[in-house]
C-alpha cells in the first residue's frame, strides 16, 4: 500500500535562525525574546514572550519523530532504500497541504547534518531541569540528531550556576549563540541591551567552562560616528577575555522600522557608511590578540563576506582584505558595493573574475541620473534584514 503523508503533523518554529543553521532542524523550545528592548533589534517586536510547557516541546518532538518515520517510509515506496534523496525530498516538498515543519523535516534527512536548532531567543531562561529533561528526550526521539544548538543571552548565561550549564551541555546541547553586539558600556546603555560588558566575559567564560561551544555576534556600525573606534576597541578586549570559538559579524542596518530610526531621525544617532564601517571591522580586527577563535563574516549584510578565518595565524590575511577594499579608488569602491548589494559578489575581486565591470558602470550611471547612489544602495542593503 503506498504511503501516504499525515497532513495533519505539524509543530511549532520561530521566526529565525542563524545562517549556519540552514540545513537545521527547527524545534521551539520558548516563544519570543524575555528582553525584547534592543533598539536594533526588529525581530520579535509586539511579540510576548512565553516559557513553552515541557509537554508541549515533548510533543512536537515526538511529531519530528514521526515525520521522520513517515518519510523514512516512503523512500523505501520510492525504491530508495530508506535514504532521503532527491526523489523523496521532491516527492515531500510536491505535496499540497503539508506543514512548514513537515518540509523542514524532510530537508534536515536529505542534508543530513544532524544539527538541530533549538528556537527562540534564549532558551536558557528555561529551569535547568526542565531543559535537560527536553534536551534527553530530543536525543531518545531523535537518536539521529548531531550538534544541537541554542540562542542565549550573556546575562542569562551569567546568572547560571556553572553545574547547571554544565549538566545542560551533558544532556546534550553543545553550541550556543550570544549577540554581544559590542563590550562599550555606555554603547550597551545606550543601545538597552541590558547587559554590561563584564556580564558578558562572566556568560562567554562560563558557556566555555561548561564544555559547550561559543558563537558571539559583533554588529560593526553599532557606534555611529560618535563611537566607532570605542564600540571596536572595547568589544575586541571583551572577546580578549572570553576567546570564544566562533566570532561573527553582523553589520549594522537600520530600517524604518526599528527602535534605533528615531534615534537617526532625531539626530542622537549618525549612522556609518560602508567605507568607515570597514575601516571600524580593521580596526576590531586589529585589536583582536590572545584568542584562537574562529571569525566568520557569514552574513549578506557585511559587505565583505571572505573576511574569515582562524587566529591568529590568519589575521593577516584578513586584514590585507580589508586594506585592499581601502585602498581602491572610489569609483571601484562604489561598483563592488552595488555589486554586493545586487548579490553578485562577496569581495571585490569577484568582479574582474566574473567580468561584471562593464554591467556594473553601466547600472550605476543609469542609477546617478536618476536618484543618489548612496540613498539606493541604502535601501538595497535595507532589505537584505
Amino acid at each position: 500500500m503506498p504511503v501516504t503523508l499525515d497532513k495533519t503533523l505539524s509543530f511549532e518554529q520561530g521566526p529565525i535562525r542563524p545562517p549556519s543553521e540552514a540545513k537545521s532542524l527547527l524545534l521551539r523550545f520558548t516563544r519570543n525574546c524575555p528582553w525584547n528592548k534592543c533598539k536594533f533589534c526588529p525581530v520579535y517586536k509586539r511579540r510576548t514572550f512565553s516559557r513553552r510547557p515541557l509537554s508541549e516541546i515533548k510533543q512536537d518532538i515526538d511529531t519530528a519523530a514521526a515525520m521522520r518515520d513517515q518519510i523514512k517510509a516512503l523512500s523505501w515506496d520510492l525504491g530508495q532504500g530508506g535514504q532521503v534523496e532527491d526523489r523523496v525530498v521532491q516527492a515531500v516538498f510536491s505535496t499540497p497541504g503539508l506543514s512548514d515543519s513537515f518540509r523542514n523535516v524532510a530537508a534536515w534527512l536529505y542534508y543530513g547534518t544532524g544539527n538541530v536548532f533549538l528556537q527562540d531567543a534564549n532558551n536558557l531562561v528555561m529551569e535547568p531541569a526542565a531543559l535537560v529533561e527536553a534536551l534527553n528526550y530530543l536525543r531518545q526521539r531523535l537518536p539521529e540528531a548531531g550538534r544541537v544548538t541554542s540562542y542565549a543571552r550573556s546575562s542569562t548565561a551569567a546568572q547560571r550556576s556553572l553545574e547547571d550549564l554544565t549538566k545542560i551541555r551533558q544532556a546534550g546541547l553543545d553550541r550556543i549563540h550570544i549577540g554581544l553586539e559590542t563590550g562599550y558600556d555606555p554603547l550597551l546603555k545606550f543601545m538597552q541591551k541590558g547587559v554590561t560588558a563584564a556580564k558578558q566575559v562572566e556568560g562567554g567564560r562560563k558557556v566555555k567552562a561548561a564544555g559547550m561551544e561559543l558563537s558571539e555576534y559583533v554588529m560593526p556600525g553599532l557606534g555611529g560616528k560618535k563611537w566607532w573606534r570605542e564600540h571596536a576597541l572595547a568589544t575586541a578586549a571583551v572577546l580578549n577575555q572570553i576567546d570564544p570559538d566562533f566570532i561573527r559579524l553582523r553589520t549594522l542596518r537600520v530600517p524604518e522600522r526599528i527602535e534605533l530610526y528615531e534615534d537617526l531621525e532625531a539626530g542622537s544617532f549618525e549612522k556609518l557608511g560602508d567605507d568607515e564601517t570597514v575601516a571600524e571591522i580593521r580596526l576590531f580586527v586589529e585589536s583582536l590578540s590572545g584568542i584562537h577563535s574562529y571569525l566568520a563574516s557569514d552574513h549578506i549584510m557585511n559587505l565583505i563576506e571572505t573576511v574569515e578565518g582562524r587566529l591568529p595565524g590568519d589575521k593577516p590575511r584578513m586584514l590585507a582584505i580589508l586594506d585592499s577594499y581601502l585602498g581602491m579608488p572610489d569609483r571601484e569602491r562604489l561598483r563592488y558595493r552595488l555589486c554586493r548589494r545586487m548579490g553578485r559578489c562577496r569581495e571585490p575581486q569577484d568582479i574582474q573574475r566574473q567580468g561584471l565591470e562593464p554591467s556594473l558602470e553601466a547600472t550605476l550611471k543609469r542609477i546617478e541620473t536618476q536618484d543618489d547612489p548612496e540613498r539606493v544602495l541604502s535601501e538595497m542593503a535595507d532589505q537584505m534584514i
